[in-house]
């Protein structure tokens, strides 16, 4: 199978371009950066057409998960880029794909949880999450679902009607590299500072990175899905019961609280948002559940576990 990744450089392409290459796939990364990797990596610029092209050409699968980071300040030039960094990466694979004489038989692309209302009162899945932001939403959560919206419209738009398109409303992936944002997390905690974030009600999505690879390779070979699925564990939590979980699995008790405007000048001096801390992200995977997909770490303080000890050992 020839798999060809779009962001194949990112936090999330390199797990699965790693996952796809052990299990002996032809994989190609697509990534702005040069990169040495066992696998074959191919370099775009990501705003025009070029020889990345003909890679699409033939391929089984394509994985776009192409983006700026949303770890940032909203200020006007970073929402630019946040929204042209999807939109366009979007439309210029939609177009290659269609120009293909062999398209792809999947195109699984990257979009993201956060589209879901904030809410407490009950979990959104596919068929009955709600979509949008409530009327007092602050600016920053509205910018983050137009971006949202924006990127699958891109999709849907897309002339690839011999190609399956699925949309990958994904939860915060964990894993253990460094600089995610499982890595993150710990090391607010080895700090002492692995408290409830303000009220400690918002619910937390996230899932395992092995359960998001097999996540992955499930979509590839169920060819009868199309259209949405959340990728997300079946067993969202509260913050202050994920952070609880957390602070067990690194054998550390106590971890301060942090009030929100604590978490606002943090984020400030940080150059980032809160919205990624204080958004109630509610959401459930009814596709994978109801298919019967066979989560490995169903429920966080198992996932916690394990994802400390690979972070120990490296």
């Amino acid at each position: 199978m020839r798999v060809i990744i779009l962001g194949g450089t990112g936090e999330l392409g390199t797990i699965l371009s790693r996952a796809f290459h052990h299990a002996g796939q032809d994989v190609v990364a697509i990534s702005r950066g040069a990169a040495q990797t066992p696998w074959r990596s191919v370099q775009w610029d990501a705003t025009t057409h070029g020889p990345w092209c003909a890679e699409l050409d033939g391929a089984d699968v394509v994985i776009n998960l192409a983006g700026r980071s949303v770890n940032c300040r909203y200020n006007d030039s970073n929402r630019q880029q946040i929204m042209q960094s999807r939109v366009v990466t979007t439309r210029l694979v939609g177009e290659a794909i269609a120009a293909a004489s062999r398209p792809p038989r999947v195109w699984l692309q990257a979009s993201t949880a956060t589209i879901y209302a904030h809410r407490y009162d009950a979990p959104n899945d596919e068929a009955s999450g709600i979509i949008g932001a409530e009327p007092d939403a602050p600016d920053s959560w509205r910018f983050s679902i137009d971006v949202a919206q924006a990127w699958e419209r891109e999709l849907d738009n897309a002339a690839a009607p011999d190609t399956r398109k699925v949309k990958l409303r994904a939860a915060m992936v964990m894993s253990p590299q460094r600089g995610g944002v499982f890595d993150t997390l710990l090391s607010l905690v080895r700090l002492g500072l692995g408290g409830k974030m303000a009220d400690g009600r918002q619910y937390i999505s996230w899932i395992h990175y092995a359960d998001f690879v097999q996540a992955i390779h499930w979509l590839i070979d169920h060819e009868e899905i199309s259209d949405i699925i959340n990728i997300s564990s079946p067993n969202p939590l509260p913050n202050a019961a994920f952070m609880r979980a957390l602070r067990a699995a690194a054998g550390i008790p106590i971890g301060l609280p942090a009030a929100k405007w604590m978490l606002e000048v943090g984020a400030f001096v940080m150059r980032s948002e809160t919205e990624l801390i204080l958004k109630s992200r509610r959401v459930v995977p009814g596709i994978l559940l109801e298919r019967g997909f066979p989560f490995q770490f169903p429920s966080w303080p198992e996932a916690s576990r394990d994802l400390y000890r690979r972070a120990r050992h490296g």
